[in-house]
């Protein structure tokens, strides 16, 4: 995995290709959550090319402080926005966007699209190094039988993530602890695995509880409900026209384990954390190299 960070000026940027939400411990039932409490409507940034687009604003810290709204987003990736989008994007005043997809992603769905001078930020990761197993979901999702896609695929990916992205995690807080920066909008290719560990890390260092963190993780499945239920129904009609079943009879326990988000997925990522470091603190502090001084800074920054 190449370690480059790069950076790039006007529109020009990455995309899509990585594996798709879902899987984890023990199976939860197969329906996308609702929206939490945390979820106002001034969260939730409604785009015709992106369902995944929120503010992390909003959040409440263990010492009573706010993270403040319409300075950071998340998002999924950003080549299908139409003019309206582009609009929008504008009107929030957009000035960096950082993407975590990779060159071949890139190739693959072509650069975003995103107003004229908005700066462009490159940190490509892998979703984790999962070898053959990557193999093992791309069938998958070409016959639609996910019974050889393990359980705990999508905790392993945020396992990784925090081993393997560390570098990219740190230059990401950085680059948000710089207000020259913001308003500010980081993405992987479903909003899932990249950045929702990007999140978790993010709203842990400004002092949010693990709690809220896990709602936000789950507000993807409430964003991207049409999406996901699309994807499912075409996965069991595939899987019953190739086993000559009905698609009522398409045992789908997999299937929705590795498309429908759990809590346990993010959960692996502080678990991985607390045993290398011993706190997602120490994991911040430690492992990505952010410093005391840099942790208040970012607080600072983005909260009230």
């Amino acid at each position: 995995m190449s370690h480059q960070i790069t950076r790039h000026s006007c529109l020009l940027a990455m995309i899509l290709m990585m594996l798709a939400p879902g899987c984890g411990r023990t199976p939860e039932p197969a329906a996308p959550t609702p929206v939490p409490a945390t979820a106002e409507p001034e969260r939730h940034v409604a785009l015709d090319g992106q369902p995944n687009f929120r503010d992390v604003g909003g959040y409440e810290t263990a010492d009573g402080r706010t993270v403040r709204w319409g300075e950071v987003y998340r998002s999924g990736e950003l080549p299908r926005m139409s003019d309206s989008d582009v609009a929008k994007l504008e009107e929030l005043e957009i000035h960096t966007v950082v993407s975590f997809l990779t060159e071949k992603e890139i190739e693959a769905r072509g650069p975003d699209r995103l107003p004229n001078g908005v700066e462009e930020v490159a940190l490509p990761m892998e979703a984790g190094n999962l070898g053959d197993l990557t193999a093992v979901v791309t069938e998958a999702r070409r016959t639609g039988d996910f019974s050889e896609v393990p359980a705990d695929i999508n905790p392993d990916i945020h396992r990784r993530l925090v081993v393997e992205a560390r570098e990219y995690y740190a230059a990401l807080l950085r680059e948000i602890a710089d207000p020259a920066n913001r308003p500010l909008v980081f993405h992987c290719s479903h909003g899932i695995h990249r950045t929702g560990t990007a999140t978790a890390i993010l709203l842990s260092a400004l002092g949010v509880p693990w709690e809220t963190i896990r709602e936000d993780y789950l507000l993807s499945n409430t964003y991207r409900q049409e999406e996901i239920e699309h994807r499912l129904a075409q996965l069991r009609d595939l899987h019953a026209e190739n086993t000559g079943v009905t698609p009522e009879e398409v045992d789908t326990t997999n299937m929705d384990a590795f498309y429908i988000l759990q809590g346990a997925y993010i959960d692996a990522a502080l678990d991985q954390a607390v045993e290398d470091y011993g706190s997602m603190e120490a994991y911040i502090r430690d492992g990505l190299g952010i410093t005391d001084e840099e942790v208040e800074e970012l607080r600072s920054q983005l909260l009230d």
